[in-house]
């Protein structure tokens, strides 16, 4: 798959970072929206251990597709985090 490139059948793995606060869930919330109105195939892993979200980020919440980070520091909406995945399918 090289860097972006999702094609049909390709598994994104996509890394919720945050501790579990409110935002952090509506990061899942949204992130999960649009994968399913995209039809993507991805896995969507919450990680709320600090040690491991300190590897990737600084600032809660975090949204990482396979290993790229594409959002830091903010609760990205439904058509944000759509308009990411399409850049990174690229």
């Amino acid at each position: 798959m090289g860097k972006g490139g999702i094609v049909k059948g390709d598994n994104v793995l996509i890394r919720i970072l945050g501790t579990g606060c409110p935002k952090c869930k509506k990061t899942y919330e949204n992130v999960e929206k649009a994968v399913k109105e995209l039809g993507i195939d991805a896995e969507i892993v919450k990680i709320e251990d600090i040690d491991e979200i300190s590897e990737w980020i600084m600032l809660t919440p975090g949204v990482v597709f396979d290993n790229v980070i594409a959002f830091e520091g903010k609760v990205p909406t439904v058509e944000e985090v759509k308009k990411e995945l399409m850049d990174y399918a690229k």
